[in-house]
């Protein structure tokens, strides 16, 4: 078993020519396939073959009820066949078949070494039928919230929310990465393959370490990228501190650059004291292209430079934010997709609207409590406090749906 890691995936294609040789082209259709034409966002197109299975919601229930399993499979062109590469999207969340539209290029060459699939895991894109939950929690948009509130609105709304997916007979046990795992060997058997290849990005590298405990020898090789760990759905807010000071690192090594941000610890704490000591009114754009009212907050610009800072390539457009700010200027919010940013950001005087199996996944990797202290303790004098991953918010509210810590501690 080979498990190759890489901070950028640009180097994959290279990784599995050394690894694979040349494969051979298989363009049959699988039973239930169905050929596709994929179109990408900028108008690249690709021929394929959808398809589907069916598995269970939860396995350890007998009568449990089947949910379906959405995938895209562009078929290898090589000479030589090698395992079906199958690709696990980040998140917990995103979409597989959605990824192609952003990494098409890198889809397309990895069909040199076998089948390349594009994978909707379980409650994801293609493969959700689970209705989204919309609380009655509503967080006030032009007052002030202190954080602990601002929790309490979202641990409420969560509590709302399990109630709702219940009612509709959902099962929630069954949303999470052990059983997103055995959904990996349930497609491998579908596509007849002895073994496959797991190429993970995020989310996506815990759910192929998972996988690893449970199908090992049904695994050819892994590729992963931004590795989380088993036991690190919750990042460590120290561990964030140390990528900002890589980042500063980075940013000395070019004169320019320097000069406009000679030290990004600095701007930041004082963009969030200022926020703190008096929010900014401002108007941020909507999706239909209005306008509205919002006080922004120190939280805000946290829980938005955790999302930015998952894409490196972001970094300039964040550190942009911070000095306008500075500069005492309102950024420039709605040159960047809304995709970015909190729910409660882009949807002010809106309910906060949960997703079943992002929430439910993230809360069953679960935190444990000797991690939970590290967060608690590093929280404290962070740049971002504890915002990097939201479930930490969680913690306790549904403790039937958590694994356990033999599986956050399996490797």
């Amino acid at each position: 078993m080979q498990i190759i890691t890489s901070t950028w995936l640009a180097w994959a294609p290279v990784l599995f020519f050394i690894l694979f040789g040349c494969p051979t082209a298989f363009t049959a259709p699988l039973e239930g396939e169905k050929h596709f034409t994929f179109e990408t966002w900028g108008g690249q197109r690709a021929d394929g073959y959808r398809g589907s299975l069916q598995v269970p919601e939860n396995r350890r229930k007998k009568h449990s009820r089947s949910i379906p399993v959405e995938y895209l499979r562009f078929p290898a062109t090589g000479a030589q066949a090698g395992p079906p590469i199958i690709y696990l999207a980040g998140g917990p969340g995103g979409s597989g078949i959605a990824a192609v539209n952003y990494r098409f290029g890198m889809f397309m060459a990895l069909r040199r070494y076998g089948d390349v699939i594009a994978l909707d895991q379980r409650g994801t894109g293609a493969s959700n039928i689970l209705p989204q939950c919309r609380s009655s929690q509503v967080i006030p948009a032009t007052v002030p919230v202190s954080d602990q509130r601002y929790i309490e609105y979202h641990r409420r709304a969560l509590r709302e929310c399990l109630a709702f997916w219940q009612r509709s007979g959902i099962d929630l046990a069954g949303y999470n990465t052990i059983e997103n795992a055995r959904d990996l060997d349930a497609l491998r058997r579908h596509l007849g393959a002895e073994k496959v290849v797991l190429w993970g990005t995020s989310y996506g590298s815990h759910l192929a370490l998972a996988a690893l405990k449970g199908m090992e020898d049904r695994i050819e090789k892994v590729v992963i990228s931004s590795a989380e760990g088993l036991n690190q759905t919750v990042k460590l807010p120290a561990r964030t501190d140390a990528y900002l000071r890589r980042l500063q690192l980075a940013i000395d090594s070019q004169p320019e650059a320097q000069n406009a941000y000679p030290d990004i610890d600095a701007l930041m704490r004082r963009v969030h004291d200022a926020l703190d000591k008096k929010p900014l009114p401002i108007q941020i754009p909507l999706r239909d292209g209005t306008r509205t009212d919002y006080l922004l907050q120190r939280r805000d610009m946290q829980r938005i430079a955790s999302s930015f800072i998952a894409d490196p390539t972001s970094a300039a457009r964040l550190l942009a934010f911070y000095r306008a700010l500075d500069r005492g200027d309102t950024p420039a919010f709605d040159a960047v997709p809304a995709r970015y940013f909190p729910d409660a950001f882009f949807r002010p005087g809106m309910p906060i609207v949960l997703d079943a199996m992002s929430t439910a996944t993230d809360i069953a990797s679960g935190i444990g409590k000797e991690r939970a202290v590290d967060i608690a303790a590093q929280a404290e004098s962070a740049l971002l406090k504890d915002y990097l991953n939201f479930s930490y918010h969680y913690d306790g509210v549904a403790p039937e749906l958590d694994l356990g810590k033999d599986f956050a501690h399996r490797l």
